[in-house]
């Protein structure tokens, strides 16, 4: 497994690290074979952007969705702003998922919802102590941080792959959260407009000191935000390193994905 050396891209790392997420000897299984983790291990610091790589049906999504308690692992510990995620009572744990953003696969906007509407929806459900005026506020700034604040009228239907990412990418900021957990972000993306989401979530690290866990299959995605990259395969971790590293792996496999 490679160490953490020197990256290839424009990013620089600080000396000292801040662990913000910690997954200890993690394992799920679902039914009565299928063993999906197998005692992963591994730490996200303060201000990175963490890419996991690995085939379909390696536990990419299992993980994030244990950090978030969508999913209960059989066994292991989570640790997020240093408290035992699987140790939290419910309202302890919707508190704690307010500091943590997720972007999911669709973008899961509401079709029922203009993009003001599903914007303001999640702002009422989780800041209930404000007003109209500072509720648009906050809704247009969401907007103008990812480019379409002309879009608050548009209907989901109205909008393209790219646009309805966009949106859903605002609807996660909007609560400012201090992680933000991405989930293949730019699939089903044409290569501009797939370029175009990589430079925001590169952007909004910088703007906003966030940090983050991408999953991702696209691999100038990996290349453009990743401070650092796991690879997972069949539940496990198999290689960890920068881009440039892994790139020059000697296991077969891991190098498989860059080419």
């Amino acid at each position: 497994m490679l160490n953490e050396k020197e990256n290839t891209g424009t990013k620089t790392k600080a000396d000292k690290k801040t662990a913000i997420i910690e997954i200890k000897d993690l394992h799920k299984t679902f039914g009565n074979d299928n063993h999906v983790l197998k005692g992963v291990n591994f730490t996200v610091n303060k201000g990175e952007d963490l890419v996991v790589l690995g085939r379909s049906g390696s536990g990419k999504s299992v993980t994030i969705k244990c950090i978030v308690g969508l999913i209960t692992p059989d066994k292991g510990e989570i640790n997020v702003f240093e408290e035992n995620v699987l140790e939290l009572k419910k309202k302890e744990l919707n508190e704690m998922r307010v500091r943590i953003g997720f972007l999911f696969q669709s973008g899961a906007l509401y079709d029922s919802m203009s993009v003001r509407e599903n914007l303001a929806f999640t702002l009422r459900k989780h800041k209930r102590d404000l007003n109209a005026d500072e509720i648009e506020s906050e809704v247009l700034e969401a907007l103008d941080n990812v480019g379409l604040s002309d879009a608050i009228d548009k209907m989901p239907s109205e909008l393209s792959g790219g646009m309805r990412k966009r949106i859903g990418l605002a609807r996660t900021l909007i609560l400012k959260p201090e992680i933000i957990l991405y989930d293949e972000p730019t699939t089903g993306l044409d290569t501009i407009t797939s370029r175009e989401i990589s430079e925001l979530i590169l952007d909004i690290k910088h703007r906003r000191k966030t940090t983050s866990i991408i999953i991702t299959h696209d691999m100038a995605c990996a290349k453009l935000t990743a401070d650092r990259i796991i690879v997972l395969k069949e539940g496990t971790i198999q290689a960890e390193g920068t881009y440039g590293e892994l790139e020059k792996s000697e296991d077969e496999w891991v190098r498989s994905f860059f080419e």
